[in-house]
């Protein structure tokens, strides 16, 4: 099966729906392809909420492509490749339509900061999450500012140190990342359906007006974001990391 993004509008709600074979990870033209469907969903008047969700079970979104990390010999592919999450998160950031994020398993890196620039996100028991970037040699400097905004800047450093650990959906939901945990999938379903079709009969201008409010003091994230995606760039390419790397080959 191969990679998609794909927008479905149904009564006023627009669900962005993701996925890739390899657990969802998100390599850089599914990225893109994610930055444009949610700023043509942002657009688009037949929209007044959006629900981000990912295909399959257990798995969110498991971050960046391996593979492409890999590969980088440079450090403006480098920073390239790590600017396409800053670009979704300021998507995000900037769309004029509250997003509900629909987290059905583990998060992990990238995933986590996908997670944490929704508006409003709803999680199964199964939806631990994970900032491994330390581990192989870098950091999750790209999604810092969006998980610190959600859970604070101790939490996030705690998950960023402990590089190696999957922290519990439970324990996400303590800090603010998740609203509400549920057992299954299906009881997580008709949760996010119910608030998003809720949400579609309110004004739209004051879900618009409170869109902008929740997001107050973060206009300097477009230069801020691209930054941070230079310090990612160039530190895969330090010997430590391509050391780490090679082991996937």
């Amino acid at each position: 099966m191969e990679s998609y993004v794909k927008l479905t509008i149904n009564a006023q709600v627009g669900y962005i729906e993701f996925f890739h074979p390899n657990k969802n990870a998100m390599p850089s033209d599914v990225l893109q392809k994610l930055e444009q469907t949610i700023l043509e969903a942002s657009k688009n008047e037949a929209v007044n909420v959006i629900v981000l969700k990912s295909s399959g079970n257990r798995t969110f979104c498991a971050g960046a492509s391996l593979n492409e990390l890999i590969a980088i010999e440079d450090a403006e592919t480098g920073k390239q490749f790590f600017s396409g999450f800053a670009s979704v998160i300021n998507a995000m950031r900037k769309c004029s339509k509250l997003i509900v994020g629909r987290v059905q398993g583990k998060a992990v890196g990238g995933g986590v900061g996908l997670a944490a620039a929704t508006d409003y996100c709803l999680a199964t028991q199964y939806a631990s999450i994970k900032l491994s970037e330390l581990s192989i040699g870098i950091g999750p400097f790209v999604i810092e500012p969006a998980v610190s905004k959600k859970i604070g800047k101790t939490a996030m450093s705690q998950i960023t140190i402990d590089a190696e650990r999957f922290y519990s959906a439970d324990w996400a939901k303590e800090k603010g990342l998740y609203t509400e945990i549920f057992n299954t999938t299906e009881e997580l379903d008709e949760a996010v359906n119910a608030l998003a079709a809720k949400l579609a009969t309110y004004n739209p201008e004051a879900l618009k007006e409170m869109k902008k409010v929740i997001w107050e003091g973060t206009s300097h994230w477009d230069v801020l974001l691209q930054e941070r995606a230079a310090i990612s760039g160039k530190l895969v390419l330090s010997k430590f990391t391509k050391t780490i790397l090679d082991k996937y080959r």
